[in-house]
């Protein structure tokens, strides 16, 4: 296997504090507040012909992600904005990953951090799908996750921030040692939440049902897929969704920025069929971000 390219040894450009600076200097002190204490909030965005999907969306929910985080943003989402047309260009990508990133600086150590300076970066790769092609055609498969989704009042679980992440990146692994392509957790009451980094749909009967997203973070391609879904005159219902109840469904599609939306075979003992309702609204992304759909379809 290929050992992939280290994300500190790139060519490029990376925007930082209102400057493009090249890739390789692009650097924290090891004791910046962030590494840490979490103390950071981030986006993941693609852009498509040059064009990012959903930008002044995403911006948004970074200032509020940081809001939620008692950080105060240095720049107006309008530089922000402007700054991600900046790194793009500097790294010549029509095509590709954005991750804007705001942290507690090295200023301050401990857990207060009042005189810590907020950071903010914006960089930009070229990452064709999060799942493999061949995964995303004929459906991935989930494992059931060992952690949960924490309860409102345990974390800011509005916020896109790192901390967050942590048990995500455990159940992943998880899933990827026990040859499955990712995991489904539960909430902290033991109802269907999400995936590790993306929403879950469910198509039960014609109808399509979704978690509602009140411990985890409703995401922008979630919100935009369900309008896709309702101009096709499906009904979409958002609701509280118990694990058994995935026997009943007949089709299961995961959605997110960088999972897009892809289609789901299995999820521990429950099996899906990707069909009519994944084909559609797979179709019905790639059109609305301008990109062709593969020739193969999600039911091949």
């Amino acid at each position: 296997m290929t050992k992939p390219q280290s994300f500190e040894d790139r060519d490029g450009f990376i925007w930082l504090n209102g400057a493009l600076v090249p890739w390789r200097k692009a650097q924290v002190h090891v004791l910046t507040h962030a590494l840490h204490y979490a103390s950071s909030v981030f986006e993941g965005e693609r852009a498509y012909g040059g064009k990012v999907f959903k930008l002044e969306e995403h911006t948004d929910r970074l200032f509020e992600s940081a809001r939620m985080l008692d950080m105060k943003i240095p720049f107006t989402p309008a530089e922000i904005n402007a700054a991600h047309a900046e790194v793009l260009k500097a790294n010549n990508i029509t095509d590709g990953y954005l991750r804007p990133v705001a942290w507690r600086g090295s200023e301050q150590m401990g857990v207060t951090a009042q005189n810590a300076k907020i950071n903010v970066a914006i960089a930009c790769w070229v990452w064709p799908s999060y799942f493999t092609l061949e995964a995303r055609l004929k459906g991935i498969r989930l494992q059931m996750a060992e952690w949960r989704r924490p309860s409102p009042s345990c974390a800011p679980v509005r916020a896109k921030a790192s901390g967050l992440y942590m048990i995500c990146t455990l159940s992943k692994h998880t899933a990827e040692r026990a040859g499955f392509d990712d995991a489904l957790m539960l909430d902290y009451r033991g109802q269907v939440a999400e995936a590790t980094g993306a929403n879950v749909f469910f198509v039960i009967g014609g109808e399509i049902h979704t978690p509602l997203p009140d411990c985890f973070l409703d995401g922008i391609t979630r919100r935009t897929v369900i309008d896709l879904a309702k101009k096709r005159g499906y009904k979409v219902i958002e609701r509280a969704i118990m694990p058994e109840e995935l026997s009943k469904a007949q089709e299961c599609f995961l959605t997110g920025t960088a999972a897009e939306v892809t289609p789901v075979r299995e999820i521990g003992p429950y099996n899906f069929t990707p069909g009519e309702v994944c084909r559609a609204l797979m179709a019905d992304f790639d059109a609305l971000v301008g990109r062709s759909t593969p020739a193969k379809s999600s039911a091949a």
